[in-house]
């Protein structure tokens, strides 16, 4: 299985995220892009790679026990940027530090449950952010869609979970195909309350 672990946006900050997109999918240049699709927003903490099903108990405990360790934080979507001419995303505000650290254990928990995915050893100078969109397209520069980006402000949440994300690759040869995203599970932040 495919996994990484991710802080997931509550309904109402990607509602917001949503209609901002909407304004930038209207510039020139936004029909070559390939949008990621809003049930795909996340940030990503730290990502497993495949993971082999024997490793998958020790991990889903690692995270269990990790969670328990941070308490929940407040976030909002706001700001975005590139990554080169290649990806557009949107950043965060709020207690980045907290996400930072809790991006530090789920990369902690995926190295002591024994995965080498090229991003269970840790990441330095973590930036969160989530995908809005990828482009393939030399002629299209992201700079205007990220200028639009920098403005935006959501409301904040708290983030009160952590989650396994399951990542399905797109249908091969199918035009427009983008990865299927499948939560795995979840643990409560400790101080959180847990699923009802």
């Amino acid at each position: 299985m495919r996994l990484f672990a991710a802080v997931l946006p509550p309904g109402p900050a990607v509602a917001e995220l949503a209609r901002e997109v909407g304004t930038l999918r209207a510039l020139p240049g936004a029909g070559r892009l390939r949008w990621a699709g809003r049930d795909g927003w996340h940030f990503t903490l730290a990502f497993y790679g495949e993971v082999p099903d024997e490793t998958l108990p020790e991990l889903r405990e690692r995270l269990a026990r990790g969670a328990r360790r941070h308490p929940p934080y407040g976030l909002r979507i706001a700001g975005g940027g590139r990554f080169a001419d290649r990806v557009l995303w949107a950043g965060a505000d709020g207690e980045l530090t907290a996400i930072g650290k809790l991006a530090g254990t789920a990369a902690a928990a995926g190295r002591r449950a024994g995965l080498t995915g090229p991003d269970a050893a840790g990441r330095r100078g973590f930036t969160p952010h989530l995908t809005l969109a990828r482009n393939r397209d030399p002629r299209v520069e992201l700079a205007p869609f990220a200028a639009a980006l920098e403005s935006f402000e959501g409301s904040f949440w708290t983030v009160a979970e952590i989650a396994l994300i399951r990542s399905h690759p797109p249908a091969p040869g199918v035009a427009g195909a983008r990865p299927h995203y499948e939560t795995v599970d979840t643990w409560p932040l400790g101080g959180a309350p847990g699923p009802s």
